[in-house]
């Protein structure tokens, strides 16, 4: 299929299987990805992951380590539960928190950006 391009006098050409291709990239379902973006764009639960991933933790800490009130940590904290980045389990009086394969996934998603983009902007 051939396109028309609105400013000049040419076509762009697009062989049937790509048309396809971009049709389903286009049409596929974007919900999922789109949520868990959102949650990942929260500096806030940024740095509780990044703070998981270095050990399982307890809301006690973060909130004794960071500016941030019980409360907030503990939606912050429900969010990534939902979102299944993080896990809880009891020891003891103590809920403490931790990272999941997914979490993890999304931490190493998340670095591997970050290096990448370093290297561009060199």
């Amino acid at each position: 299929m051939k396109f028309d391009h609105p400013h000049a006098n040419r076509e762009y050409n697009l062989p049937p299987q790509k048309q396809r291709q971009v049709r389903a990239a286009i049409g596929s379902d974007m919900a999922g990805i789109s949520k868990m973006l959102d949650i990942l764009s929260d500096p806030v639960r940024l740095h509780i992951l990044f703070a998981l991933a270095v050990q399982e933790l307890c809301v006690c800490v973060l909130v004794a380590i960071t500016d941030y009130k019980y409360s907030a940590l503990s939606y912050h904290l429900k969010l990534l539960k939902e979102m299944e980045l993080v896990d809880s389990r009891r020891e003891g009086n103590f809920l403490l928190y931790r990272l999941t394969e997914h979490g993890r996934a999304a931490l190493d998603m998340i670095t591997n950006f970050l290096e990448t983009t370093r290297e561009v902007h060199k």
